[in-house]
């Protein structure tokens, strides 16, 4: 990745807690723990696993510039939602977690030297990981669940209205 390209990403990448606070004015509360199949997931849960899964973006983050060369560890996202209870945790403080530790990574990694973006990290279901792969990831994640979230909504909305959803009245189509 060049530099050029980094900068753009890492600048995504901080947008991200504007992006989601944005799509989430969109869906009515009520209807956030809806699940639109048995095993699809809540928007109440994706908010919980968003703010799980920054914890572990913060970590793994520090783990490049601190300790390069690391095993980290992989979960079961299914696993933590289930043993977790996330419906039972809330969603407001879980998008307030999401938002202050992507708000320190992000004042992080924007002043990064050029050199440290050269240390790596183990994954042991993706193998050895670079700044750079992280990066990428991680600016991806948000949009992914917008769409995610996008897609429950309209499931409720077509429930609501006795029909399938339609994909194209989708609020949200492109985020990136």
């Amino acid at each position: 990745m060049t530099a050029d390209e980094r900068k753009s990403k890492i600048e995504s990448y901080g947008r991200a807690s504007d992006q989601l606070a944005e799509a989430l004015s969109e869906f009515p509360r009520q209807m956030w723990q809806y699940k639109p199949g048995p095993d699809r997931w809540s928007i109440h849960e994706i908010l919980l696993h968003i703010a799980d899964s920054e914890a572990n973006s913060y970590i793994r983050c520090r783990c490049f510039l601190a300790e390069p060369g690391k095993s980290i560890m992989a979960y079961d996202e299914n696993q933590w939602a289930a043993s977790l209870r996330y419906h039972e945790q809330s969603a407001t403080e879980a998008v307030e977690l999401f938002g202050l530790l992507r708000k320190m990574s992000f004042r992080l990694i924007k002043t990064l030297p050029e050199s440290a973006w050269s240390g790596t990290i183990f994954h042991p279901e993706s193998g050895s990981m670079t700044l750079d792969d992280w990066l990428t990831i991680y600016t991806n994640h948000i949009p992914e669940h917008i769409r995610q979230i996008q897609a429950t909504y309209d499931a409720w909305v077509a429930e609501q209205e006795g029909q399938r959803p339609d994909p194209g009245k989708s609020l949200f189509r492109s985020l990136t």
